[in-house]
């Protein structure tokens, strides 16, 4: 009797719902028609979200091929807005760059931007605007960034002594993919707090703290997707806290500010350094009420995030692109024995010396951007982009990967050609690796440093071939940072310029 009225209650209150909406479709006033980009058919409730197969990039190239260079998905109750076009592109971000320079609100930058404050998920306002002011004069000025080459050549220096290990005498097998992601940690933790946590098993102070650190920067990486994540769209899935995502980021942001909070009270009992957090401590004693520890350690996340697993990728497909195509490398290295010598190690200053080099930095930002989608947009008004209506609190994605191949922009689009930026072919303002407009990346200066030198160093420094015969596997895997599939592995044989660097001091920290 219990089943048989409890059923018919259900039953009920669904019908009762159900007139209910009939009711007030019929006899609402319609909303004017919008004419929206267009779009593929979607599901109930998931929309477009069983389309969203990764890598994302390339699904969204194959979409824009059927339905236009502008168009819209539904990820569960969102709107997405995909521009894949320079003209849409340049239109974003002059007309509407205002409108479209907020982050849309995810999980995941609640948890772990301290709910949206951080320079990077912030929304587009004075909190925002102080802190790119803080950035770009006390992180990512000119000035900031030559105190601290000395961290930047001494890291690259340990990078080469390491590889020169086993390759005195002959070829030797490494793996780069660790390498690159161990540099260009240790550059940014060593400008921020001074310290050193990858090291090979030498000159790292505190293993401890060192393994906590890494483990926290693994599970940043991994559950930092955002955008990818179903949960963020669907809001039956947001509160069941289906696969424990909200549970998994709150107890992860909870030990990641637990760790830099600990930093930041280090440096307080310490006055007494040239770190950022010094700086930013410093500025804390004189602006207490807005250079928050909250603040400082948010500005610490992002140049984590934002400035270590995009260069060491970076540097990873340049090398595979160099191994994959020799002649390039030889020209490479015939222009660094030109300009720097067979006897000077080349350093940061040199680069303006080295057109070749910056070219094939250029051409493997633009074949393999390392943030291929950009970070996500929000609309903060209604707008349109060309021609297209883009609703208030519209998701838009930038497909900088598709723009940089595209052949109507580019000549022989999909082939690494670094001549191409000597020769006048291409449009320096369709490469977009670091984003543009109000928020493109304030880091890219420091980025296209750490490259340059090490880049150039490994060039300099070692001869350089493939494991076997076959080029290198060069399928992108999935991550919102474009990593490859297949970590590189390569030969190298120390050069006799690496006789010179053996015999310097290293300034160890």
């Amino acid at each position: 009797m219990v089943d048989i009225f409890t059923y018919s209650s259900l039953s009920l209150l669904v019908l009762a719902v159900a007139f209910k909406l009939i009711f007030h479709l019929q006899t609402r006033t319609p909303a004017p028609t919008k004419h929206l980009p267009p779009s593929p058919p979607s599901l109930p409730i998931v929309g477009h979200l069983h389309l969203a197969r990764k890598p994302l990039h390339r699904t969204f190239h194959s979409l824009s091929q059927k339905y236009g260079p502008i168009f819209s998905l539904r990820f569960g109750s969102r709107l997405v807005v995909i521009v894949s076009s320079p003209s849409a592109v340049d239109e974003c971000f002059t007309k509407n760059d205002v409108v479209l320079a907020n982050r849309p609100d995810l999980l995941v930058t609640k948890h772990l931007d301290y709910n949206n404050t951080t320079m990077a998920a912030s929304p587009y306002g004075d909190h925002w605007r102080n802190l790119r002011r803080i950035s770009s004069l006390e992180i990512f000025s000119t000035n900031r960034l030559n105190m601290f080459l000395g961290i930047r050549r001494d890291e690259v220096k340990r990078l080469l002594r390491k590889l020169s290990c086993n390759s005195h005498k002959d070829f030797s097998k490494v793996e780069l993919k660790s390498m690159f992601s161990e540099l260009t940690f240790n550059i940014i933790v060593r400008m921020v707090a001074g310290k050193r946590y990858y090291g090979y098993g030498e000159h790292v102070k505190d293993e401890e703290e060192a393994r906590q650190f890494r483990e926290l920067m693994r599970e940043f990486f991994v559950n930092s997707g955002g955008a990818s994540n179903p949960q963020e769209f669907v809001p039956m899935l947001r509160w069941i806290d289906h696969g424990s995502l909200e549970k998994r980021l709150m107890g992860l942001a909870k030990r990641m500010d637990a760790f830099l909070q600990g930093l930041i009270d280090e440096k307080k009992g310490n006055v007494e350094g040239n770190t950022m957090i010094h700086r930013l401590l410093s500025l804390q004693k004189s602006q207490p009420e807005y250079y928050t520890d909250q603040i400082i350690k948010g500005l610490i996340l992002v140049m984590l995030l934002g400035g270590t697993d995009t260069s060491a990728i970076s540097l990873e497909w340049a090398m595979s692109n160099l191994l994959n195509h020799p002649n390039i490398l030889k020209k490479a290295r015939a222009e660094l024995d030109s300009q720097i010598g067979e006897a000077n190690l080349m350093d940061e200053p040199d680069m303006p010396k080295l057109p070749y080099l910056q070219s094939i930095i250029s051409e493997t930002f633009r074949l393999y951007p390392s943030a291929p989608l950009l970070v996500p947009h929000m609309s903060s008004d209604d707008c349109t982009i060309g021609g297209y209506d883009v609703p208030r609190n519209t998701m838009l994605l930038v497909n900088a990967w598709a723009i940089h191949r595209d052949p109507k922009v580019w000549d022989d689009a999909t082939s690494f050609k670094p001549e191409r930026f000597q020769c006048g072919e291409a449009d320096p303002q369709m490469l977009m690796p670091f984003g543009l407009g109000r928020r493109a990346c304030p880091g890219a200066g420091l980025a296209q440093r750490t490259v340059g030198l090490a880049l150039g160093s490994l060039i300099q420094c070692f001869e350089w071939e493939r494991v076997g015969e076959e080029e290198v596997d060069m399928t992108e895997g999935n991550g919102m940072t474009m990593p490859k599939a297949v970590a590189l592995e390569a030969m190298c044989k120390a050069r006799p310029i690496m006789n010179n660097l053996l015999s310097e001091f290293v300034d160890y920290v």
